[in-house]
């Protein structure tokens, strides 16, 4: 009696969560069986009158000023306003040379960035190329950590977009990735495809040489891939003063 009182059960459902996402299972399904191979019936012909298509919306247009701009990104008008838990912002330098993008906050950030058991090795990757947090821009790619740990698919096209809005403002000459997500909606690959070499990323602001790499957390959990990412920091570090 009393066993389950000190469970977190929204830590162990949204773990629960990761697991069926690592086992490929990214589709929702009914208790009811479903024909999933039967071939989808035709919609019933409507006349060409009574169909009324919606004027498409307008996007509102972002702030063009990188303070203007990181206000509304953790405000109500950004995508993911809606979700449980509070949003973290950009932090460091918005001048710097070298600019970073992870997928989201850890399960155990407070209200900064990486500020768990992820952000000392973070920390010690910067470290290792002469940098501190104070020399890089470290942002976000969504600013609240979904339940899932998953970016919805859906958001991943208005993410990039602000993503790149937030290049073309502040300018960096390298861009360094941090995370599949950030990876894929930057350069359209998974990091361990993308890394190993420098893109480059074109931006309203002019360009960024961008290198891919994995996320501080995924290399605690992966020890052994650790040369790789080092490789990768070398890469960013190349021709940065």
């Amino acid at each position: 009696m009393g066993a389950d009182q000190n469970i977190n059960w929204r830590h162990a459902a949204a773990s629960a969560l990761d697991w069926w996402h690592e086992a490929g299972v990214d589709t929702l399904v009914d208790d009811a069986p479903r024909a999933w191979l039967r071939e989808p019936r035709a919609a019933e012909a409507r006349p060409a009158d009574q169909i009324a298509a919606p004027a498409p919306a307008q996007p509102a247009a972002l702030p063009d000023t990188i303070d203007a701009f990181e206000t509304w990104r953790i405000g109500p008008g950004a995508p993911e306003a809606g979700w449980p838990g509070a949003p973290i912002a950009a932090r460091g330098n918005p001048a710097a040379d070298l600019a970073i993008v992870v997928d989201m906050p850890e399960r155990d950030d407070g209200d900064t960035l990486l500020s768990g058991a992820a952000g000392i090795l973070f920390d010690r990757m910067l470290a290792a190329i002469g940098r501190d947090r104070s020399s890089v821009y470290l942002a976000p790619l969504c600013a609240i950590r979904p339940m899932s740990g998953q970016i919805p698919a859906d958001l991943g096209p208005p993410l990039a977009e602000i993503a790149l809005h937030r290049l073309a403002l502040c300018r960096p000459r390298r861009l360094l990735l941090m995370g599949n997500a950030a990876s894929r909606a930057l350069l359209g690959v998974n990091a361990a495809a993308g890394r190993g070499c420098l893109h480059v990323l074109n931006h309203a602001g002019g360009q960024a040489e961008t290198v891919a790499s994995f996320p501080p957390r995924f290399l605690l959990e992966q020890p052994t891939r650790k040369a790789e990412a080092w490789k990768d920091l070398q890469l960013v570090a190349g021709g940065l003063a």
